[in-house]
């Protein structure tokens, strides 16, 4: 049996030192708080469920993998869609395509529980369905897709977006819409990452003094400093990165998934 060191000892860096039941009333101390954050997501999710809704055209027809369908077609059958709107870069290799959207989407290729409340998943874009559906191959994603191109005000979606749709026979609503970090809800790993002394290693984080400090990369392409969140992309050893040989993370778990000698982002779709 191992005995615990010195609880007076300080290691730097870390949290300090003590024993359990000192462990046991800070902990019991932050969970009041923690319950009422819940309490306060709790009033937050009902005060969506009463927001109003817009009607929309169902009949729209997006493009996925057989062909133009009716924008209501993504329900499936069900009453209720969740799509998340992907940004695209056209003409990039799969490497210069969004790294945030692609952390995003990694996080949801299983929609089971959704489906098993009466709620369909699914993804849009606005790239052209045949520089779509290569990345989506290259990806593995499991969800549909869908090429909103040009289609984009009807349904009322943004780039970056999560969207939920409510469907009353062949008519189709818009009920809610969120970015930003409004999207974290979908990324399990950050919510593990915020458990963790750490956390999530990123610069805006309000951390004690002598903490590791969150990676420095280079600016990004286009962009105006060191991006704060550095998991969106690194290079083939894991290293935080931003340029030639980088990739958004998720990508490098992929079949060729390669450093590749440009981005290849050759300007926004529209």
């Amino acid at each position: 049996m191992t005995t615990p060191r010195d609880p007076t000892t300080a290691l730097p860096g870390r949290p300090p030192v003590v024993d359990r039941a000192t462990w046991h009333s800070a902990r019991d101390e932050l969970l009041v708080r923690e319950k009422a954050h819940t309490r306060e997501g709790d009033a937050l999710a009902a005060a969506r469920r009463r927001l109003p809704m817009v009607e929309l055209d169902g009949t729209v027809e997006v493009v996925g993998p057989d062909g133009p369908v009716p924008f209501r077609d993504l329900f499936q059958g069900r009453d209720e869609l969740v799509v998340y709107h992907s940004m695209w870069y056209d003409g990039a290799p799969h490497q210069g395509q969004c790294e945030g959207c692609t952390f995003n989407l990694w996080h949801m290729r299983d929609a089971v529980y959704l489906n098993a409340r009466g709620v369909s998943f699914a993804v849009l874009t606005s790239g052209r369905w045949d520089e779509v559906a290569p990345y989506v191959e290259f990806m593995g994603y499991p969800q549909p897709w869908y090429s909103v191109r040009g289609v984009e005000a009807p349904i009322a979606t943004e780039e970056g977006h999560i969207l939920c749709y409510l469907r009353d026979g062949d008519r189709v609503f818009l009920t809610y819409s969120t970015t930003g970090r409004g999207n974290e809800p979908a990324d399990g790993s950050l919510g593990l990452l915020d458990m963790t002394p750490y956390g999530r290693r990123e610069g805006w984080e309000d951390n004690p003094e002598g903490w590791p400090e969150a990676p420095q990369v280079g600016a990004p392409v286009g962009g105006h400093g060191s991006p704060i969140c550095w998991y969106w992309r690194s290079d083939a050893d894991g290293a935080a990165a931003w340029g030639p040989t980088s990739r958004p993370v998720p990508q490098w778990t992929r079949p060729g998934a390669t450093p590749l000698e440009t981005l290849g982002r050759q300007g926004h779709h529209h």
